[in-house]
């Protein structure tokens, strides 16, 4: 039976080159259920770029606002610029039972536990090698040598975090980890909790056996 749920947010995080962007376009791909978390922020709106759906472009004086008055899940600065997780739009989604995938780092998952550890389910994505990872980002020709170096010290960084996730896969085959990917998030979405209308069921369950005398 298919009961009303509750949305889950799925946090996957990994090294720069370790496949986490490729596990969560197949997902978007697969399942229309999940949407990408859109964040706030106040950095200027490129041409390219449409409020709403890939930011909710503020000003500076708006985000402080939402993060005095406790409307941000997480937030950051990044180069000058302030990002942070909207409540609103989060509980609005997960009451209509949409799940979330959010690509966050660790500091922003940590922020993400203290206020709505019941409604996350996280997974950490390792490479098979550090050789494999730098073939990844160097086959990507997106980066010269040496930010490809320093992508690969920051991974030392974020790799010291692997034991915060409930999940941890190493992506030695993209297709494999997709699957196993789909199927975390199949089982938080059964999770007792979320079931919505699993009490209502139960108490019918248990009149009609109290109606057999």
């Amino acid at each position: 039976m298919d009961f009303a749920r509750r949305g889950v947010m799925l946090v996957i995080a990994s090294p720069s080159g370790a496949g986490k962007s490729s596990i969560s376009r197949a997902l978007f791909a697969q399942d229309p259920n999940i949407e990408l978390s859109v964040s706030v922020t106040t950095r200027q709106r490129r041409t390219d770029e449409l409020h709403g759906t890939h930011y909710w472009f503020i000003d500076e004086a708006e985000f402080a606002r939402m993060r005095e008055s406790g409307d941000l899940l997480e937030s950051a600065e990044v180069h000058g610029n302030f990002y942070g997780t909207p409540r609103s739009k989060v509980e609005e989604r997960l009451s209509a039972g949409k799940d979330i995938l959010f690509d966050i780092d660790y500091q922003g998952t940590l922020q993400l536990y203290e206020k709505c550890r019941d409604d996350m389910v996280t997974v950490f994505i390792l490479p098979p090698s550090i050789a494999e990872l730098r073939a990844r980002l160097e086959r990507r020709a997106q980066d010269s040598s040496g930010t490809i170096e320093k992508r690969l010290r920051n991974a030392l960084i974020e790799m010291e975090h692997y034991d915060e996730y409930d999940f941890v896969l190493v992506n030695e085959d993209l297709e494999q980890s997709v699957q196993m990917v789909r199927s975390i998030l199949a089982s938080a979405r059964l999770a007792r909790q979320r079931q919505t209308k699993l009490g209502g069921f139960v108490e019918d369950l248990k009149a009609q056996i109290a109606a057999l005398g």
